[in-house]
C-alpha cells in the first residue's frame, strides 16, 4: 500500500513555472512507476506524464511535451512534475498516481492503483 500526497499547486500567471511534488509513504516507493494526471473543470481526467520506477521510461502527453518534466527521487520517496511556460489551459487539479507490478508508467488511469488527493494549479492569462 502506498499513500500519495501532492503539493506545490497554486495560482500563477501564463509563462510562469511551477513544481509539483508527490510525497509517498507506506510501501517501497521505488518499486512503483508513477504518473501525473490532471482534471480541468467539466472535463475528463487526462494523462500528463509517467515515469518508470528507476527514473527512466518517461512519457508525456503531446500538450505538455517540451514544457513539463517528470522526475523522481527514490531515496526521498518523492515524485515531481516540473512545469514551465504554463498556459491557461494547464489549469486543472493535478494528481499523482502509482502503479503496481510494472516497470513503466502508463497513460491509462485504470492501470494505476494508488492516487493522491490532488493539488490545484490555476494559470491566469
Amino acid at each position: 500500500q502506498v499513500r500519495l500526497v501532492e503539493s506545490g499547486g497554486g495560482l500563477v500567471q501564463a509563462g510562469d513555472s511551477l513544481r509539483l511534488s508527490c510525497a509517498a509513504s507506506g510501501d517501497t516507493f521505488s518499486r512503483y512507476p508513477m504518473g501525473w494526471f490532471r482534471q480541468a473543470p467539466g472535463k475528463e481526467r487526462e494523462f500528463v506524464a509517467s515515469i518508470g520506477w528507476t527514473g527512466g521510461a518517461t512519457y508525456y502527453a503531446d500538450s505538455v511535451k517540451g514544457r513539463f518534466t517528470i522526475f523522481r527521487d527514490n531515496a526521498k520517496n518523492m515524485g515531481y512534475l516540473q512545469m514551465h511556460s504554463l498556459k491557461p489551459e494547464d489549469t486543472a487539479v493535478y494528481y499523482c498516481a502509482a502503479r503496481r507490478g510494472a516497470y513503466g508508467g502508463s497513460r491509462y488511469e485504470d492501470e494505476y492503483d494508488y492516487w493522491g488527493q490532488g493539488t490545484q494549479v490555476t494559470v491566469s492569462s
